[in-house]
């Protein structure tokens, strides 16, 4: 066998290894990386040859966790890993985007990027390994890639400053945690989730992270010299100058007009119309271009034309400037039957977000390598066909679908009460019905203010904005509140999400091979802005949440019990609780260390269960008075039922100074009488006395 090629290097406070030719070898390219207890294969494998009239790059991303990496069987009844989790499509997403822009411009050959955690500690985050050896693995296996990139995590407190890759423990208290992905020369990619920094520390965290990559791309370049595969030969067609030209004279006037026209849907109409007489004048009769290049070059000038109107300063696709917000619309409680409800519209994006609240069972299970967890709050977010004025399929949810619910997801995370202050589960649903322009920034919006409809006690409200940016050469101008044209036709999305107080949530892509601190400097500044008028137009609706909870809203009550008593409130086999959810038709949840969770259709039934449960579980007070049921007779005395499982004895031996014969001559089995706690001993012997409220005689 092929002797194994290593790479070793110090990754803040990770050793990782990078080793190629010993797996995997009939891959174009694989890298096996070892990151502290996590090992990820990374393949590669590259067609030579693009499929004839392929007009796109078929470049898909694949990453997998194992069950086995962990010494785990999967649950259900195959017993083997299904499709994949929302963990493994946002992994596969954030590998996907900081590679995509560094393949050549016009690459139609298939690339496929298998990443595998075959072996996990539960203590690091495999993406970061995965990211790395889906990088090396492009960069030894010739084929034409512009890389290669490193990619860090970096967390954030306030006593320790920025971290690099910091572990699952160490994220729960950290403030930040963002991945970067870049080249040596700049930053690609940006995903993150905040609990409010302020611009400048979002920044300094994306410098720190990219300062600090700089250790694996070096490494990554060691091994393509040692092991790297011959590079492939590959040029772009030629542009064909002539027919360009003829295009532009055919439909140059009409494109540039076209991009004047702020309605989307009539915007649409007029680009459709000038492809058509483009095509019909140039195709058609034998040698003549095909529909396809005169379409191709047909959306060139489409680019050229608009990214040129804004890097000359001229007003934009709509007419706005570059820092405008298009205008806001904000509507609250519009669904009746719903516990929340918003409809958010900003120009012609528009959502209407929906919050459910449910009880503790309602939580989401997650079954992960690293552990089984419960999630109480979901964000989904659902991109129907009808939104973009289409007729499209629908199925099952899409990664695009899954990841813009995640972002808004994290941009809101940060504001959402703890659950010992609102032990509710959370359900936020974003039905895009309009779509022209960052709607999972509407998501956000509508998502705040659904939650305050509802009464969420949110911290404050969160709002976002997506960015974009235009550069050619060293021209560049950065846009507030991008059109969907202004993303496809520009170079950047950056998407920031904050309260007044700061960032929640920030996402960068990129088609370029790299921005500079300058730019995204400009872009967190404008979006600060941004932000900042779009929440003010929120406040007017709606600034803060709801004092209570809508009537059809579940009644949640929240106790502190004594663990040892969990056993009382359960009963044999079940029984008492039962009984307490057949008498009161509440739904009781006990948690291992005594938190006692009591959801109830309304109020009453609420109150019912407490009382019950603070019944079983309450413990005898000296010096206060009960009313208990005889439930033992003595020779000395009686033994009265204060409490469920409380007993407490009556020593009886005379009345008025007359000595008592017979204790069933003064009290009898199943009377109901009133005592009082006397002294409880250190083995929870209860000591009574009684007094009878008619006759006012005591009874020793």
């Amino acid at each position: 066998m092929p002797q194994a090629i290593t790479k070793t290097f110090q990754y803040g406070k990770h050793e990782v290894t990078l080793e190629t030719g010993r797996v995997a070898r009939q891959a174009s390219g694989a890298v096996l990386v070892t990151m502290g207890g996590v090992q990820v294969l990374c393949t590669v494998v590259g067609a030579k040859s693009a499929r004839e009239g392929q007009d796109f790059f078929p470049l898909s991303v694949h990453y997998q966790e194992k069950y086995y990496a962990v010494g785990r069987i999967p649950g259900g009844f195959f017993k083997r890993e299904a499709r994949p989790s929302e963990k493994e499509t946002l992994t596969s997403r954030l590998i996907d985007r900081p590679i995509r822009p560094l393949f050549p411009k016009g690459y139609m050959n298939e690339v496929q990027v298998i990443c595998t955690v075959m072996s996990a500690d539960k203590i690091n985050d495999p993406d970061i390994a995965a990211m790395i050896g889906t990088s090396a693995a492009l960069a030894v296996s010739g084929i034409p890639f512009q890389g290669p990139i490193g990619g860090a995590r970096v967390g954030y407190t306030e006593a320790e400053g920025y971290s690099l890759n910091p572990t699952y423990e160490e994220l729960q208290t950290s403030m930040l945690d963002m991945v970067v992905a870049g080249t040596s020369d700049a930053v690609l990619m940006v995903e993150s989730e905040a609990q409010e920094l302020s611009e400048d520390e979002m920044l300094g965290a994306v410098v720190f992270a990219h300062q600090q990559m700089q250790v694996a791309i070096s490494a990554i370049n060691e091994l393509v010299a040692e092991a790297g595969k011959p590079r492939w030969e590959y040029a772009p067609e030629a542009k064909n100058e002539a027919l360009i030209e003829q295009v532009r004279g055919v439909v140059g006037d009409d494109i540039n007009a076209a991009y004047q026209t702020a309605d989307k849907m009539e915007r649409q109409n007029a680009l459709g119309q000038a492809r058509s007489k483009a095509v019909e004048t140039l195709c058609g009769e034998e040698g003549q271009p095909s529909a396809a290049e005169v379409s191709g070059i047909f959306k060139s000038l489409e680019k050229e034309i608009v990214r040129g109107r804004i890097l000359d300063g001229q007003p934009r696709i709509d007419g706005r400037d570059s820092k405008t917000v298009r205008g806001i619309d904000v509507e609250v409680d519009v669904l009746s039957g719903t516990h929340g409800s918003a409809l958010f519209t900003r120009g012609e994006t528009q959502a209407i977000a929906t919050c459910t609240l449910g009880t503790a069972r309602d939580s989401q299970i997650i079954d992960a390598i690293e552990g089984e967890r419960r999630d109480p709050f979901m964000l989904h977010y659902n991109f129907p066909p009808y939104s973009v004025g289409e007729a499209g399929r629908m199925g099952a949810t899409g990664r695009r679908e899954i990841g813009h619910g995640r972002l808004a997801r994290r941009s809101v995370a940060a504001v959402l009460p703890t659950q010992e202050e609102f032990p509710y589960t959370i359900r936020i649903v974003s039905e895009i019905t309009e779509s022209n322009g960052s709607s999972s920034m509407a998501s956000v919006c509508g998502a705040s203010l659904s939650m305050m409809d509802a009464g969420v006690p949110l911290k404050a409200p969160v709002a976002g904005i997506a960015m974009g940016l235009v550069k050619e050469g060293e021209r560049f101008t950065v846009l507030t509140d991008i059109l969907g044209d202004e993303d496809h036709l520009g170079d950047m999305d950056f998407k920031v999400a904050g309260t007044e107080a700061g960032v929640t949530a920030l996402q960068m892509d990129i088609k370029i091979t790299g921005i500079t601190e300058e730019i995204m400097d400009i872009a967190l500044e404008q979006a600060y802005e941004a932000r900042a008028h779009i929440l003010k137009e929120m406040a007017k609706v709606i600034g803060y949440a709801r004092p209570e909870l809508p009537d059809n809203a579940p009644a949640m009550t929240l106790l502190e019990i004594n663990p040892e008593k969990i056993r009382d409130v359960i009963g044999k086999g079940g029984a008492t609780i039962r009984a307490l959810t057949e008498q009161t038709g509440a739904t009781i949840d006990i948690e291992d260390n005594g938190t006692v969770r009591i959801y109830a259709a309304d109020k009453a039934a609420a109150k019912a269960a407490v009382d019950k449960v603070r019944e079983i579980t309450a413990e005898a007070e000296v010096g206060k008075i009960y009313e208990g049921k005889v439930v033992r007779l003595e020779e000395f005395g009686a033994f009265v039922n204060i409490l469920p499982g409380k007993d407490g004895l009556v020593h009886i031996s005379q009345i008025a100074n007359k000595r008592i014969e017979k204790v069933t001559d003064y009290i009898k089995m199943d009377d109901t009488v009133k005592v009082k706690v006397m002294e409880v001993d250190p083995r929870g012997r209860i000591k009574l006395t009684m007094r009878d409220l008619e006759q006012d005689e005591s009874v020793e």
